[in-house]
């Protein structure tokens, strides 16, 4: 019997399928994490295009109305598919700054979010505004739901801020 345990101490058969067995769920585990990561890339992604592409749909108007706006935010969701919709979040606003070099919100309007409220200070970031100007400032946030929740990497925000400057006109009103 001491023999038979001794010879087979020194067999190296089953090595390699050991080594498997202890490898292989480490690497399940990394092929998973690229995936998600990969996935909330392409997330983060969706959001600064489609803060680029509301930006945009604004900033080519000089009067938006409650129509235009309603559709405008209701692309949202349609610019993150084939993400979910529901987790957007959208806040469109013109800022102006007067001659003095105060910046303030003309006008909010949202999504998920409250709108900032009119005449509210806002100070953008240097070189985005300059006195007698104004901009059309874009904030989505997306809420990004991880497959891994149950290891402690749950949720977490996606957000995007955006600045473009109005092109037909000094201001883009809101009526």
């Amino acid at each position: 019997m001491i023999r038979f345990i001794r010879s087979l101490a020194r067999r190296q058969d089953g090595v390699s399928a050991v080594e498997f067995a202890l490898i292989a769920p480490i690497m399940m585990l990394f092929y998973l994490g690229v995936v998600e990561v990969s996935l909330a890339l392409g997330v983060d992604r969706k959001v600064t295009s489609t803060a680029s592409a509301l930006a945009d749909l604004v900033a080519q108007d000089d009067v938006i109305t409650d129509d235009e706006m309603a559709q405008i935010l209701a692309a949202g969701p349609v610019l993150v598919a084939p993400h979910p919709g529901t987790p957007l979040q959208i806040r469109i606003s013109s800022v102006t700054m007067n001659l003095t070099g105060d910046a303030e919100v003309d006008w909010s309007d949202a999504r998920g979010m409250t709108p900032l409220g009119e005449g509210t200070r806002y100070t953008p970031p240097t070189g985005i505004l300059s006195p007698g100007r104004s901009i059309i400032m874009v904030e989505v946030s997306y809420r990004y739901d991880s497959a891994f929740a149950e290891i402690g990497v749950g949720r977490f925000d996606i957000a995007e801020t955006f600045y473009l400057r109005p092109r037909r006109s000094l201001v883009v009103s809101r009526q």
